[in-house]
């Protein structure tokens, strides 16, 4: 009996401390969560990002491989891939945000005129834009991002046929839930911004922000990493592979990469240039022979990788007045990869829509990126690439 009166004696306030103890060693936790969490949408907001990359860098981007503080890494944890459209119009130009996405994809749109599907996962812009309509090209790009990757567009192809991609993405099961179509999200999600780009028509003043969108995917879908089941974005996603800058003297003299991508039009305002920088291991873009500037640092786009994939192009012939394409982005085909200064041709590969495009060389190893921004550029078949 008095046994087990001394183990209530003393077992009682034990627990009772270990419950109170825990309750405050976690809250104390989540508090810090959540103020480096309000630390980071403030220094987004105020174009600071500098603030929170303090610290070792020993996080490692599942995008793109760049390395991140730990602090960052609880940041992104909380969120899945969003890819946006951004538009290369004329008109459209300095775009917004570009410069921080983790992964960008570039092909033809209609007439020449090329766009973005700019992968946000591991940083933020303030503001991104002028953003378009969905492409279905890029909707199955898209789908090589984990399970149900957020897609911010406006409107998008909806003419019956094979370019349906408002049409798809009913199909998917992800209208009005993953896909954040501007015409279901309101204001000030998404809004116009007709300053920022004076004298421009209205097709070409619609922004939003990385946050802006997450912070929708949120707080309206329940859709953080996990899904309203429970279930993780990164259910079937398979990252690329990644390695470390090439020391200086093993870098390469390839300097200069130039394409066009309708090399049968007069397309030259949409004909790329990319410049090696040996010292920052690094190509900066131009576009139509002119540098390619973000509009939120006012500096050219600059990248790690450049890939460069020949993917066969036709007409959808689905009666549309601009012409919408196509492009077998699922399959395979050549390629051509740049980094650290040397270039390498390649093989592409998309098993299915569900998978991501993956790279190898000529003995059929997958190759490994550069940590950095990738840029994969979509030309059709038969075009041809200077370096």
């Amino acid at each position: 009996m008095f046994s087990k009166r001394l183990l209530l004696f003393v077992g009682v306030p034990l627990f009772v401390i270990s419950v109170v103890g825990s309750y405050f060693f976690f809250s104390s936790k989540n508090a810090g969560k959540a103020a480096r969490k309000a630390k980071y949408q403030a220094a987004v907001s105020s174009g600071q990002l500098e603030v929170i990359d303090e610290g070792p860098k020993t996080a490692e981007c599942p995008l793109n491989g760049k390395m991140y503080t730990q602090a960052q890494k609880e940041i992104w944890e909380s969120r899945r891939p969003l890819g946006v459209a951004i538009e290369n119009h004329l008109d459209a130009r300095p775009q917004s945000g570009l410069s921080a996405a983790d992964v960008i994809y570039e092909a033809v749109a209609e007439g020449g005129i090329t766009r973005f599907l700019a992968m946000y996962y591991c940083r933020d812009a303030k503001v991104i834009g002028p953003v378009r309509s969905a492409r279905i090209y890029f909707v199955q790009l898209l789908q090589g991002y984990g399970d149900k990757p957020l897609y911010g567009h406006v409107g998008g192809a909806n003419t019956p046929g094979p370019a349906n991609a408002l049409g798809e993405i009913r199909d998917l099961g992800w209208e009005n839930y993953n896909d954040m179509n501007q015409f279901g999200v309101p204001f000030p999600f998404y809004y116009r911004d007709y300053e920022r780009l004076p004298n421009r028509v209205t097709e070409h003043t619609m922004y939003s922000s990385t946050f802006k969108l997450w912070d929708y995917a949120d707080k309206q879908r329940e859709l953080t990493n996990i899904d309203e089941k429970k279930v993780s974005w990164t259910k079937g996603f398979k990252p690329w592979k990644f390695k470390d800058d090439a020391g200086l003297a093993e870098r390469g003299t390839v300097n200069t990469i130039k394409f066009g991508f309708w090399e049968k039009f007069d397309a030259g305002n949409y004909n790329v240039t990319w410049k090696y920088n040996k010292e920052a291991n690094a190509y900066v873009r131009a576009n139509g022979n002119t540098p390619h500037i973000d509009k939120n640092s006012s500096k050219a786009l600059v990248t790690k990788n450049v890939v460069v994939v020949f993917v066969d192009e036709s007409p959808a012939n689905d009666g549309y007045e601009g012409g919408h394409l196509l492009y077998d982005v699922v399959g395979q085909g050549d390629g051509v990869v740049f980094q650290n200064g040397k270039a390498a041709k390649i093989k592409w590969k998309k098993g299915s829509e569900k998978q991501q495009m993956v790279f190898t060389d000529s003995s059929g190893r997958e190759v490994s990126l550069v940590r950095g921004q990738v840029f994969v550029e979509v030309l059709p078949t038969g075009n041809n690439v200077a370096y």
